[in-house]
């Protein structure tokens, strides 16, 4: 859920203020005595249009574009949360006014824009520069649109969130289990109901109101995110309800709830940032761009105590598009700026100094991701263990109101059977109440 990283990423590292979208590109610069570089030609200005502290502006990116291309010049804009931020892109799409050259589309939203807006924007697939082995299947295959609405690839991505389960190695050494990040993968590879007898043996060791988990709804969203189908089939039509996939992550979840292995906090709240500093609990499934987070949470004491090992099967959380929209002033320029901000190497730059994981896998080869370590985690060999969680994610039906069913089987249903002692049954007929009423407005 980008949304979420979205606050992690503003509040944790920046504290950006929200900027409102301006309308279409004016180009002062293109005025007669304005904004002309040194030769004395006029420059095009280019706006990107994005939620948050997106990371591109703060790595620098947009400055190595500039001083390539001296006659570009480029601004951007920012709302600091997505929920503000899309809705107005929406309506911006509806109009054909009051859009920057580019826009960010953030993964929760990105299919409802191939699926509605995808005659509104460049195909991207077709940019100079662009070669669609360079990224990841399924990354590609979520910024593009169906053959029936024309194919074409409308969105290029940023980044993504491959997950790894991190850990607090003195919490399993001092229940009996092992330290090492490769032993400790090992016990659940392969499999999330493992992950669930890791969680036994570790309770039985380290004894009652020692947490295994920090929620049972980070689990569900886990195992639910390494599913190929979840909440809708190939043809757009809701099938969460009937999808063995969707219910036996709910139910798997559950079961760390009614088990007694969850701390029962609700992630990205107060409670759940003090859990990492006291040990509330010894595992967290988290994407690449958590690490960061949880450094932040579990202050200087935590360094060597916590690491990251590959989670049971690979699963994404989080990531970004950017798009093109066809009734920009400059399209053609802005989709060569879209291609070069999301190439690999540039991708592998953003990785390097905003910890924004590459989604062109072409970038894995590169020293600054392949050699990655994370002091914090123990020296852990970030780049290998999320490219491999990355490469291993399936190609997932994205639908246009995941992100609703999402949250309300987390926040409706799971979360009642966490905190509340709800039976798993009565948790999801919550949920799929809530749900379905959502989805009728």
């Amino acid at each position: 859920m980008r949304a979420r990283r979205n606050l992690v990423t503003t509040a944790g590292l920046l504290g950006a203020a929200a900027v409102l979208l301006t309308g279409c590109a004016q180009d002062p610069a293109e005025a007669p005595g304005k904004g002309a570089p040194a030769g004395g030609k006029a420059q095009t200005t280019l706006t990107v249009g994005v939620f948050g502290a997106f990371g591109l502006q703060e790595a620098g990116l947009y400055d190595e574009y500039m001083a390539q291309n001296p006659g570009i010049r480029i601004e951007q804009t920012s709302i600091e949360r997505n929920e503000n931020y899309y809705p107005q892109l929406l309506t911006h799409l509806g109009t054909g006014s009051g859009l920057a050259d580019i826009q960010a589309v953030e993964v929760n939203n990105i299919a409802e824009i191939t699926s509605t807006q995808a005659d509104k924007l460049v195909d991207l697939g077709k940019a100079p520069g662009v070669d669609k082995a360079s990224y990841l299947p399924w990354k590609w295959a979520q910024g593009t649109a169906s053959a029936a609405k024309g194919g074409a690839t409308v969105g290029l991505g940023t980044d993504i969130g491959p997950q790894g389960i991190c850990y607090r190695k003195d919490l399993f050494e001092a229940a009996g289990l092992p330290g090492d990040r490769a032993a400790v993968g090992a016990l659940w590879a392969g499999d999330w109901n493992k992950y669930l007898e890791a969680g036994k043996a570790y309770k039985a060791k380290a004894g009652e109101g020692k947490a295994f988990v920090d929620s049972a709804s980070g689990v569900m969203a886990a195992v639910t995110g390494s599913s190929a189908q979840r909440f809708y089939d190939d043809q757009g039509k809701v099938v969460y309800k009937t999808n063995p996939a969707v219910r036996g992550a709910f139910d798997l979840a559950a079961s760390f709830a009614t088990e007694g292995l969850s701390a029962k906090l609700q992630q990205f709240t107060p409670a759940w940032d003090q859990g990492f500093a006291n040990g509330s609990f010894a595992t967290v499934s988290c994407p690449a761009w958590m690490l960061g987070y949880i450094q932040d949470k579990a202050g200087p004491e935590g360094k060597d105590k916590w690491d990251v090992a590959q989670a049971p099967k690979p699963s994404n959380w989080g990531g970004s598009f950017l798009v093109v929209p066809k009734a920009g002033k400059h399209a053609e320029e802005a989709a060569k700026l879209a291609a070069w901000l999301t190439a690999p190497a540039q991708q592998a730059k953003l990785f390097e100094k905003r910890g924004s994981f590459p989604s062109a896998s072409a970038a894995y080869k590169l020293p600054t991701v392949s050699g990655a370590q994370h002091a914090y985690f123990g020296g852990a060999p970030i780049g290998e263990i999320f490219a491999k969680a990355a490469e291993g994610v399936p190609v997932t039906v994205v639908g246009p109101k995941d992100l609703v069913i999402a949250q309300n089987l987390a926040d409706i249903g799971m979360l009642q059977v966490d905190q509340k002692g709800r039976s798993p049954q009565e948790g999801w007929d919550a949920a799929v109440k809530a749900i379905d009423n959502a989805l009728d407005q």
